[in-house]
This record gives structure tokens, C-alpha cells and sequence, in this order.
């Protein structure tokens, strides 16, 4: 067998059903849908509709709490920072910071910031600025000779309303 023999097996790919292209296709005139009613017509959407009765998402219990006032922090280990400074895609001059931290890969996501967490070992003299750090983490840091700075980041929610707000203000009209 060449590349060029190679294909698929017969009936491994079936071509869609085209509906309404004459009474000769079988899917001709009304297209499989049978006559008339809400689930002949186009735009109907009655999925999870039962009849009338109380639907199953509606009569099962809900569960848990989603808080929206909660911070999203990019966790990142100092056993996954050491591996990247062996790696030589962290620089171990200069303060490491979440933008550092997202190039090199570590931290994915966190609208609010990187949260430092001691799980794995350091063995590298490196200064972090973020915006959160386990105590572990900053005993490991420190015990290099290096230097955690933890900043205030605003969250992204309060960021989000206080432009609101700044747009809607207030200003009364000149009288003249």
C-alpha cells in the first residue's frame, strides 16, 4: 500500500441529507417534518418543553454557591519556577512579576494576579512582586536570600464598576 492508495472505508463518511430538492429525493415537500404544527415550523425551539408540566431542570434541586465577589489568582508552585530557571525560560536577575510569569508559562489566567505557593523546592536567589504569597512561599524565598513584595491589585470586578461609575457622574449644566 502507497500514500496515494491510502482512503477511507466504504460508508466511513456519509454525505448529509439534503431536505426539500423534490418529491423524488423522499425528503421532498414537507422535508421528513410531517404536516403542519409548532414542530413543523423553522425557529421553534421546545427542547427540555414537557408539555406543560414542571420541567426535570426546574424540579431537581439546585446546589452550591458561585461568589462573585471572588479574586482569581494564577496559581504558580516554586518547584514550577525552579523548573523553568533550570529550563533557562526565567531570568534569575531582576523581579519576577505576573507578566514575567505568564511568558515563560507558569501562570495561566488570573485576571487578578499570581498567588505564590510552596509546594516543590527552590534552590534559586529570585525576588517575586505579586499579588499574593503563602507563607511557606515567602519563608522558602526568603530563606534564599531573595525578596517577595506583595502588591494590592485592584480585582477586575472593582476595575469594571469604577469605570462605570466615572462615566455616569454626575455634571450639573452651566447656568448663564
Amino acid at each position: 500500500m502507497k500514500l496515494n492508495e491510502l482512503r477511507d472505508n466504504d460508508g466511513a463518511r456519509k454525505g448529509r441529507m439534503r431536505v426539500g430538492r423534490g418529491i423524488g429525493s423522499g425528503k421532498g415537500k414537507t422535508s421528513g417534518r410531517g404536516q403542519k404544527g409548532q414542530k413543523s415550523r423553522e425557529g421553534v425551539s421546545i427542547a427540555g418543553f414537557e408539555g406543560g408540566q414542571m420541567p426535570l431542570h426546574m424540579r431537581l434541586p439546585k446546589r452550591g454557591f458561585n461568589n462573585i465577589f471572588a479574586k482569581d489568582y494564577a496559581e504558580v508552585n516554586l518547584g514550577a519556577i525552579q523548573k523553568a530557571v533550570e529550563a533557562g525560560k526565567l531570568a534569575t536577575d531582576g523581579v519576577i512579576d505576573h507578566d514575567t510569569l505568564k511568558a515563560a508559562g507558569l501562570a495561566r489566567g488570573g485576571k487578578d494576579g499570581v498567588r505564590l505557593l510552596a509546594k516543590g523546592a527552590l534552590t534559586t536567589k529570585l525576588s517575586f512582586k505579586v499579588a499574593g504569597a503563602s507563607k511557606g512561599a515567602v519563608a522558602a524565598v526568603e530563606t534564599l536570600g531573595g525578596a517577595v513584595e506583595v502588591i494590592h491589585v485592584v480585582p477586575a470586578a472593582e476595575k469594571a464598576a469604577a469605570k462605570q461609575y466615572s462615566k455616569s457622574s454626575y455634571k450639573p449644566a452651566a447656568k448663564g
